[in-house]
């Protein structure tokens, strides 16, 4: 599997020739945006820089898009979506947050959650996770602290920080800083395979914006 960063909470994950895209921003949004063929679009919230799953649609692929809670198999991949909250945009917003069974390995994807409160229904659900994306924004989402701590005690192999502006980002600096990390290289892309994951325990990974 291949993870490759396209800015605040757009990724783009690929394994074989399916093609499984993460909140990328809409038309109307100010963030940049890529162009890709994408055969599942994971949406956690109804915003402008989340939600733009029109951009990838075209070509040979037909897409397939997933824009909240409930349970979901397409592809060979079992997707899970829970019900949690933010303030991304506004008061009292809809967050899904979803969780991913992907060549072996568990994926969750935090979304733009605004509390580290999660439901007993969410805690027992994800339970051995490998990859954990979390958002570390602030003004809406967690904040670098707060993002730290559920990070921590949700105890993934890899936890990739999102929802920041680029590398120089204070916001991302922070929550580095709660590892007691000052300076990481970024990686390009993520090439994992479930036997990479055998020697990793809560690693931090900062992938290079496309």
């Amino acid at each position: 599997m291949v993870i490759t960063y396209h800015g605040f909470e757009f990724f783009k994950m690929q394994f074989g020739d399916v093609v499984v895209a993460f909140n990328p921003p809409s038309k109307e949004s100010e963030l940049k945006s890529s162009r890709f063929g994408a055969d599942i679009v994971l949406i956690s919230l109804k915003h402008k820089d989340l939600d733009g799953a029109e951009t990838l649609s075209g070509g040979d692929k037909k897409l397939f898009v997933i824009n909240g809670p409930g349970e979901y198999e397409i592809k060979n991949i079992f997707i899970k979506g829970f019900l949690s909250e933010s303030s991304y945009g506004g008061k009292n917003k809809i967050n899904t947050i979803y969780f991913l069974k992907i060549e072996g390995m568990n994926i969750c994807f935090l979304g733009a959650l605004g509390t580290n409160e999660l439901s007993q229904e969410i805690k027992e659900d994800m339970d051995d996770i490998d990859i954990l994306f979390v958002p570390i924004g602030d003004k809406g989402v967690l904040n670098p602290n707060e993002a730290y701590k559920l990070a921590v005690k949700l105890q993934p192999k890899i936890i990739i920080p999102m929802h920041y502006f680029d590398e120089k980002d204070p916001m991302l600096k922070m929550f580095l800083s709660e590892e007691g990390i000052k300076n990481i290289q970024p990686l390009e892309k993520l090439t994992i395979k479930p036997k990479d994951l055998a020697d990793k325990d809560g690693e931090i990974i900062v992938l290079a914006q496309k």
